[in-house]
């Protein structure tokens, strides 16, 4: 009968300290929506709609662009379009995510860059104001937002 209590016993106290480990561990941190569109505009090179992706690892976030808007005028290599978002940031101000990670482009393909790296912080709301992005060090497009982001901005 005491090995039975004791069993017992040490089976409760394993599982109120599994439940309180669970209860402890840090939530998964996500960002919401991650994907949205938005219109824009690219002046001389056009314009249209672009897809942006997030993600989020803790205080680091990554956004890959997409549009429509501009489309590569010759082959491009990959690692070769420096980019740079800017993003409203909580209502007012701003911040940027920049990188030069785009994949191969044909001529005439969609315009691709990114990920692009930014850093946020737990209740960031981020949504795109514009994009400048440098194609071989040759070619600069700058690209205004013309709509809201859809379905809403980037809640980190």
């Amino acid at each position: 009968m005491r090995r039975s209590k004791l069993g017992i016993g040490l089976v409760t106290t394993t599982a109120a300290l599994a439940t309180g480990a669970l209860a402890l561990a840090p939530t998964a941190i996500a960002v919401e929506p991650t994907t949205a569109t938005v219109s824009a505009d690219c002046g001389s090179y056009g314009s249209g709609e672009a897809t942006l992706v997030a993600t989020q690892d803790g205080t680091s976030a990554t956004i890959t662009v997409t549009s429509s808007a501009v489309t590569a005028p010759i082959a491009v290599p990959a690692g070769t379009v420096d980019s740079t978002l800017t993003l409203t940031l909580n209502g007012s101000g701003t911040t940027t995510f920049t990188g030069n990670d785009n994949p191969a482009m044909a001529a005439g393909d969609d315009v691709t860059t990114g990920p692009l790296s930014g850093t946020v912080a737990a209740g960031d709301v981020l949504e795109v104001e514009s994009l400048e992005f440098t194609a071989l060090g040759l070619i600069t497009v700058n690209c205004t937002a013309t709509s809201p982001q859809s379905p809403g901005p980037f809640e980190f």
